[in-house]
């Protein structure tokens, strides 16, 4: 898989700041937002992330001055891990990349979830969002099923909506999701 910039790293990169200090501050807030929105869903308090952060409320708004700047910038910086998760694990054997790449999808659920319910599917995040997801994980699916390991009578999009559907559901924990997960995927599988 080549090294390609996706429409939403650029988003990521134009907002971060330079600054490290700033920098330093903008990446502690979209941690806090990130488990915030985890725990509370759309409506945690902005001020109990910028607690989190270890910064004040001042800080927060001048990062993020509306609600929703929050929500896009949580969600880009989501889906930017995600695509470098997929060039990270490229050179993987083809069903392993896949599957490591699905297990950091399936996480990545818990933040989409919350956002959301502030997002709708016309923003221009959320289309370079998609763009950029398709393109990072759609080859190695694409890849796995060349390689005969992967159910060829579907496509990435079936794969999504079923790993989606999966993490939208409440689960125990942590290991009864990885559990179900790995259910499923054994029916993704090509049969050998």
């Amino acid at each position: 898989m080549t090294t390609q910039p996706f429409p939403v790293s650029e988003i990521v990169a134009a907002r971060r700041p330079h600054r490290k200090d700033a920098a330093r501050n903008y990446d502690a807030l979209l941690s806090a937002a990130r488990e915030a929105f985890a725990e509370h869903g759309a409506e945690a308090s902005l001020e109990d992330i910028a607690r989190r952060a270890g910064v004040g409320i001042g800080t927060l708004y001048r990062n993020f001055p509306t609600r929703r700047h929050l929500f896009e910038s949580v969600y880009a910086d989501e889906v930017n891990t995600l695509c470098h998760v997929a060039q990270e694990v490229a050179d993987l054997e083809p069903w392993e990349a896949l599957t490591a790449w699905l297990d950091r999808f399936a996480g990545y659920m818990v933040t989409k979830r919350a956002v959301r319910e502030a997002l709708n599917d016309e923003s221009e995040i959320f289309a370079a969002c998609r763009d950029s997801m398709y393109g990072a994980g759609g080859p190695l699916f694409e890849r796995a099923q060349r390689a005969g390991e992967a159910r060829t009578d579907m496509d990435f999009v079936d794969l999504l909506r079923m790993v989606s559907g999966i993490t939208g559901t409440v689960f125990d924990d942590d290991a009864q999701r990885d559990r179900v997960l790995a259910v499923a995927l054994d029916g993704v599988r090509a049969k050998r």
